[in-house]
Formats: structure tokens, C-alpha cells, sequence
């Protein structure tokens, strides 16, 4: 195993249960109230809509493709501008968890691209302008899918080389690229940032802390949750990031925050975690499927998985890979919190990701 450390400089709901909710959610905000279970909400009209300026290095366009479930998904891509050389290497990007694809998993995208690759940024399935119903619902098996769908789609574009495919997955879409490369043996190589295992954290808590008391009552208020569901016009919200940080002392939320929460930064109305909240019962299917089971399946494919020095979840990081087969990566952003490989082009190591997928899909 590899474990390299880059040096960067450092940048910078009262209910209790509340609050654990939006952290294992990675925030667990979720979409926009008034359309959370309608159809998805669709951008308007063709202007540049992204939390991140537009390339131009990059050709973008808005792609629609369907997963094994018949769930449509929009994603955009993003390919090399005037780039006549082909067929090209293609990366699938998603996450983090609870946001869309004009957040962070455009911004990666869109840079991967500016290096030489086609790559394509996807809102999974129940989220921003895919389809799905109910909205603001996550699964660890249809959201694997998701990405496996992904790969399905650039295989069958005529610019990508479909035997030079990767992955990148951020946050809690980390979990999920690993337990989607380990069964799609299509992929030759995978990427996560601020990675989070979903499963481990919605069963067990932060650092393994749930009591077995605590996850009994838990899924028991879910489970009583599901009749108050199905009697009502649409599911209960579990409610996302709040408007005012007065009176929250809780560093996590106070990072997570200042991405989601701020109109300058990483803020997009069609964001789960910008808005309102996932379903309160999402968490149910997670706590019962671990998603990393066979992360020792990804070998031979080498993994690269990054996290912050300072973020709350680098423990998945570190844990993913010792539990991994060789060849694999930890890579350790010094200074870096959980956040700051959402956003911050020059603390995210693209440099080391460019490099590792010219290796990896040569």
C-alpha cells in the first residue's frame, strides 16, 4: 500500500437526533420542500447554472441515460474542448451525498476534463434533475447502480475508449463508487475525496458509537415512521441545515454549512443538502447492507482514496483502505478538513488524480 501526505495550506437544530441525522448523512439536508415529491426539478432555460465558473477548455452538454431499474438520470458532460483525438479515457463523478451535480461533481468533472478525459457528472437517482419517486430518497443498492449506469452510458459514447473508464466518488458517493467498482469489473480504476461509508455510519454512528439499544430504538422509529408514511400525501422530512448558525456550536455543522448554505460558495436550489432534508426513513435500507462487504474485490484495479488530515470522517478513509486488497492509496491532505476537497481547486490534489488515471487507463 502507498500512503502519501500532501502539505497545503490551511482554510478555512437543536434536537440532538436532528442533528446526528445531518451528520450521517454527510449534512443529510435534502431538495427543495415545495417539489420534494414532484417530478425532479429541471433547470430553466440553457444559462450556465453551476456553483463553479465555466471552462472554456470544455465542450459541456446535458445527457439523460437510464439505470437497470428504469430510473432516468440527467447528468452533464463535459469533454476536452476541439479535442479531435479520440477514442478518449472517461471518468463517472457523483457525490457528495445530498448534493447535485452543479456542485462539486460538476467542478471535478469539469477539470478532469480540462486534463484530457470525458467525464461525466450525474445527479443519482431521487435527486436534483433525475427521476425517481419519492424525492430526497437514498439507497445503497439503486445509487450503486446509479454509477454502474454512468459506466453504461460513456461505454456507448463514441468519443470514450470504453476499455479506459474510471470512477471518482466524493463524500458519501466514496462508499458507493467502491462498492460499484468492486462488482463492475468494467471499471479499471477508482477515486474518492472526503470519502463516507454510508452503511457503517447510518447502522453503527459516528466512530461505531450507536449502543445496540440506541439502533434498536432507531429502526423502531423509522419502522413507525413508514405508517405515518404511507397514510400521508408524501413521506416526512428529517429537515436539513439551518438558515442561522446562532446558538450551534457544532464544528461539523458549521462546515458543512458554510459549502451548502452560502450562495457565494456552494449553495444550488436543486441541492438535498441545501434545502430541506432526506426522507426520514432513508437511513433505514443503509443500516442493514454494508456497502464495503467486498471492497477487497476491487483488486487488481488500484484505488486512490483521499481524505483531509483535519476532517471528522478521515477515519473511513483509513479504514477502507486497510480493509482493501493491494494495489491501493491514502493519500492525507495536510491541513485539509472534510469540506475543503469539495471545493478548494488548490487543495485538491487534481494533479495526483490526473496522474493516477493516465497510469491506471492507459
Amino acid at each position: 500500500m502507498s500512503d502519501t501526505s500532501q502539505d497545503t495550506p490551511e482554510t478555512g437544530v437543536t434536537d440532538t437526533g436532528r442533528r446526528n441525522l445531518l451528520k450521517m448523512a454527510g449534512v443529510g439536508a435534502a431538495s427543495v420542500a415545495a417539489a420534494s415529491f414532484g417530478n425532479p426539478l429541471r433547470a430553466q432555460g440553457s444559462e450556465w447554472d453551476k456553483t463553479f465558473p465555466q471552462s472554456d477548455a470544455v465542450d459541456h452538454s446535458k445527457v439523460e441515460f437510464t439505470n437497470r431499474y428504469g430510473i432516468t438520470l440527467v447528468g452533464d458532460l463535459y469533454m476536452p474542448a476541439g479535442q479531435a483525438d479520440g477514442p478518449l479515457p472517461a471518468l463517472a463523478v457523483a457525490g457528495p451525498f445530498g448534493a447535485v451535480k452543479e456542485q462539486a461533481a460538476g467542478l471535478y468533472a469539469q477539470i478532469m476534463a480540462e486534463r484530457g478525459f470525458v467525464t461525466l457528472a450525474f445527479d443519482p437517482s431521487f435527486v436534483g434533475e433525475s427521476g425517481g419517486q419519492p424525492r430526497s430518497v437514498a439507497s445503497p443498492d439503486i445509487n450503486t447502480e446509479d454509477f454502474m449506469a454512468a459506466i453504461d452510458f460513456l461505454g456507448l459514447h463514441d468519443a470514450v475508449d470504453r476499455e479506459r473508464l474510471g470512477i471518482i466518488g466524493i463524500c458519501g458517493f466514496g462508499g458507493m463508487a467502491l462498492n460499484a467498482v468492486a462488482a463492475d469489473k468494467r471499471v479499471k480504476a477508482v477515486a474518492t475525496t472526503s470519502m463516507y461509508d454510508m452503511s457503517r455510519v447510518m447502522a453503527k454512528g459516528y466512530y461505531d458509537s450507536l449502543t445496540d439499544e440506541q439502533r434498536a430504538e432507531n429502526l423502531a422509529a423509522m419502522s413507525r415512521q413508514r405508517w405515518e408514511d404511507a397514510s400521508s400525501e408524501s413521506p416526512a422530512l428529517a429537515g436539513g441545515l439551518p438558515d442561522s448558525l446562532d446558538g450551534i456550536d457544532d464544528p461539523v455543522i458549521q462546515m458543512y454549512h458554510a459549502y451548502y448554505k452560502d450562495p457565494e460558495r456552494g449553495y444550488h436550489p436543486r441541492s438535498v443538502n441545501s434545502n430541506d432534508g432526506w426522507t426520514v426513513t432513508s437511513p433505514l435500507s443503509f443500516m442493514n447492507m454494508p456497502l464495503l462487504t467486498y471492497i477487497d474485490e476491487i483488486s487488481p484495479r488500484p484505488m486512490l482514496v483521499i481524505a483531509g488530515s483535519e476532517a471528522h470522517s478521515r477515519y473511513f478513509s483509513e479504514d477502507a483502505v486497510a480493509a482493501a486488497a493491494e494495489p491501493k492509496e491514502l493519500m492525507i491532505i495536510d491541513g485539509a478538513d472534510h469540506v475543503d476537497l469539495y471545493d478548494q481547486v488548490d487543495i485538491i490534489p487534481f494533479d495526483r488524480l490526473e496522474s493516477f488515471f493516465n497510469q491506471n487507463l492507459a
